[in-house]
């Protein structure tokens, strides 16, 4: 591919995909936007030194500006053929990364090498850090950021997310095991370390409720760090009568240790958790 800006800074390159957004056509830009999201050069969400995760908006519009532009195509890999806008990703060996039949990666998603992608789903601008595990029918949605370590187990969907530019992807930090059937969508963040048991759902609104004290700590949005976290349901009246909602419970931490596997092996014994 010709990629007359690639020694543009991503600031300006990101003036560029501004003003093409604005309605001053520029394929070249987008183009150099989605190769620097496929190299990993650059990321929809990236976590800064103070711990706080900013969203870089212009690269959604770069992502909707893609799609705009690029044609219909047959993309064929192997056995397989493929009709739609956006190829898949090329050169896994050399990146280091194990991806298994019928896994897809899409053109515009990085993952980090030791990353391995079972019979999964990966979308457009989303990232994978490296030693990840995405398993079986796990789908990553685009701009999803998916952390170093993490295990996202088998039918797990994380969200994503391209419109309105600069909305906050799903976010699954550094060690996190998301355990099968989980739902996380809608900009929720699951901190590092934590771990989700079977069948957790994680929306906007739903209720992370912290019941290891005397008294409960409600949290949304956010699983805090080595959390240990179960489906769960609390009452709510409604005009015809009183019933459960879904919620979610915090009911354990998962304890530091050198070996993190068997740390998880432990926690999940410990309290009892359907992974």
């Amino acid at each position: 591919m010709d990629r007359p800006l690639v020694s543009l800074s991503d600031e300006q390159l990101a003036a560029q995909i501004e003003a093409a957004w604005a309605g001053e056509a520029d394929a070249a830009a987008v183009e150099e936007a989605l190769a620097r999201l496929d190299e990993g050069r650059c990321r929809v969400a990236a976590k800064g030194a103070d711990g706080l995760w900013s969203v870089q908006g212009w690269l959604h519009r770069a992502i909707l500006l893609y799609f705009r532009q690029a044609p219909m195509q047959v993309h064929e890999l192997g056995p397989y053929q493929f009709h739609d806008k956006i190829p898949l990703k090329r050169d896994l060996a050399a990146q280091g990364v194990r991806l298994v039949p019928p896994g897809v990666i899409r053109y515009g998603a990085h993952v980090e090498r030791g990353c391995v992608v079972m019979p999964g789903y990966v979308n457009i601008g989303a990232y994978v850090g490296a030693g990840s595990m995405v398993d079986t029918w796990a789908t990553v949605g685009s701009c999803a950021q998916i952390g170093k370590g993490v295990h996202l187990s088998g039918g797990v969907g994380i969200g994503g997310v391209l419109e309105p530019p600069g909305a906050s992807p799903v976010i699954i930090e550094d060690g996190a095991f998301i355990g099968s059937r989980c739902i996380v969508v809608e900009g929720v963040r699951v901190g590092e370390e934590a771990v989700l048991g079977a069948n957790v759902v994680l929306t906007a609104s739903t209720q992370i409720v912290d019941v290891r004290g005397p008294e409960e700590v409600v949290h949304k949005m956010v699983v805090p760090p080595r959390a240990v976290v179960i489906p769960g349901t609390r009452l709510k009246r409604f005009p015809a009568g009183e019933y459960g909602v879904p919620c979610a419970l915090i009911i354990g931490e998962r304890q530091e240790s050198t070996d993190r596997k068997t740390s998880l092996n432990s926690v999940l014994r410990e309290f009892a958790v359907a992974v």
